[in-house]
């Protein structure tokens, strides 16, 4: 490895989200909102705090780790998970003004967060930051590349691997038809799928260590934002609950049974 980049420090910041557990059934605000009172830290985020975390243990310069998360009080708790699974730190945005966000207010305060993070001595170093392919909750997918327009870096998305070469990334990534392995110059933003890894769990002793790492939390203020520029392009105008699934049709074979489910297809549109 050149001197230069074995000598550069790397900061990670993997974006973590607190989401509703999906354990549980989910259940709208008066607000329409979904109800994230009872929360957990996002399973798609845990591999790319697991690829932040490898790139660390394989590399020979220092690299730090931190989690990063937005949301209300409650979404503390994913980055004090961050925290016990190995992140060195973690920053927590929450304010009024955040609340239903929609993804493009969400990938504004994001970059705004990020900025700030990055402002805090790493001038002279390198960064990237690594998300999850999307959120359980939203389901959208937007965000990393929207985040890396917005800081003007590089984009790669739907990585199944990624490793640290010298001064650049290596990464694999699953398009529709075929396998990609391509190389990215830092700083990037990169976003990786479910089948990246396999998400370590902490042990008793990571999790008391956690107790001691630095969570930061800020409000927009503090990350020079106002609430005008969070407000969100699209707004909620009902919410229901998804009506009782029916009973299917049942066919009794009495010599025409494949008439009859060949009609049924026929009227399901599945023919």
């Amino acid at each position: 490895m050149p001197e230069s980049a074995a000598g550069t420090p790397l900061h990670i910041i993997t974006l973590v989200k607190w989401v509703p557990d999906a354990q549980l059934e989910r259940r709208f605000t008066e607000e329409r909102r979904i109800d994230r009172s009872e929360g957990i830290l996002g399973e798609l985020d845990e591999y790319p705090l697991e690829a932040a975390l490898q790139i660390k243990e394989a590399a020979s310069r220092d690299v730090r780790v931190s989690a990063l998360t937005i949301g209300p009080a409650g979404a503390a708790t994913a980055a004090k998970k961050a925290l016990q699974i190995g992140a060195d730190d973690a920053f927590h945005l929450s304010d009024d003004a955040l609340t239903g966000a929609d993804v493009a207010a969400t990938s504004s305060a994001l970059a705004a967060a990020i900025e700030h993070v990055l402002a805090d001595g790493d001038a002279e170093g390198e960064h990237l930051v690594i998300t999850g392919m999307a959120s359980e909750d939203g389901e959208s997918g937007a965000v990393p590349p929207q985040l890396a327009e917005r800081l003007g870096l590089n984009l790669v998305t739907q990585a199944t691997a990624v490793a640290l070469e010298e001064d650049r990334l290596v990464v694999t990534r699953a398009s529709a038809t075929e396998q990609q392995r391509l190389a990215a110059a830092l700083p990037a933003v990169v976003s990786v799928t479910d089948q990246a890894n396999e998400p370590r769990y902490p042990n008793f002793k990571a999790i008391m260590a956690a107790k001691k790492k630095p969570l930061t939390s800020w409000s927009l203020a503090d990350v020079g934002l106002d609430a005008s520029a969070v407000a969100s392009k699209a707004t909620v105008l009902t919410a229901a609950a998804r009506p009782p699934r029916t009973a299917g049709e049942i066919i009794t074979d009495e010599g025409d049974a494949g008439v009859k489910i060949v009609e049924f297809l026929a009227k399901e549109r599945v023919l």
